[in-house]
Parts: structure tokens; sequence; C-alpha cells
């Protein structure tokens, strides 16, 4: 178990993230300082994936509580699946919901609202597909290479 950073709770990943709840994460999975791993709302991270510094993943939310004056007092929540060999970018975040494929490549900064296919490339807010991760590891954009 690594030694935590002061108050986070300690995990066998990484000192300086924050991982909740009671999530399944695969072997050989690497998770970066400053994360976010929130296990509350059930969360499945594959094998070998990779979550750079700053990656936020979210099974919950208080939306509806806040804006409602607390007339919906229930925290929402829903499950997040991610497959094996999934590449995050710094900063990306992962919202409630969500199902990622095997090999996909979430970019830097991005936002996943919606479902990602196995061996695609995704960026931007809210992420869309940019292209196909091919099995080398490399991305086809759809150009001429």
């Amino acid at each position: 178990m690594a030694e935590s950073a002061r108050g986070l709770p300690a995990n066998p990943y990484n000192a300086h993230a924050w991982i909740t709840g009671e999530p399944e994460i695969g072997a050989g999975t690497w998770i970066g300082a400053f994360t976010v791993v929130d296990g509350s709302g059930g969360l499945r991270i594959g094998a070998g994936c990779d979550l750079s510094c700053g990656v936020q993943i979210y099974t919950h939310n208080t939306v509806r509580r806040c804006v409602t004056g607390q007339r919906y007092p229930q925290v929402d929540r829903a499950p997040v699946w991610i497959g094996d060999h999934v590449f995050f970018g710094a900063n990306a975040v992962v919202l409630m919901g969500v199902t990622i494929g095997d090999s996909a490549v979430i970019g830097a900064g991005a936002v996943v609202t919606h479902d990602v296919p196995a061996s695609t490339a995704v960026a931007g807010v809210p992420a869309r597909p940019i292209g196909t991760v091919r099995d080398d590891g490399t991305i086809d954009y759809g150009g001429s290479a």
C-alpha cells in the first residue's frame, strides 16, 4: 500500500491519487499523481491501462441535489466500465455512466460524456472521435499516411 499524501486515503497505486469506493482495477494499470478515481457508483478499470496525471473518473454527481435546493436529496450514481489497455491523457475527465472499449485513447483534457468504442481515439470537450487506434498503437486520423 502506497503511503498516501496528507489527507488522502492510502492506496496501492499512487500516494497522490484520490481513490474512493471500491473500484475494480486490473493488473498492470498505472495511475498518475493528482488523479480522482471515484468508485462510489461502481467502477471497473481493465488491465494495462494508463491514467496520466490529473485524470478524473466520476461515477456520481450532485447536480440535481444542488440545483433543486435539495428537494431531490439523492446523489445520482451510474457505473463506469473501462476496457483493457486504455490510455488517458493528462487531465481527461470521464463522467458517470460511460463505457470505454479496449485499446481506446482518450486525449489530454477531453471530457468523456458518452461511450467510446474499442480502438477509438477521442479528444475535445465534449470528447468526439478523432481517429482509429491501429494494432501497432499508432492512430489513423483518416488522412493519407
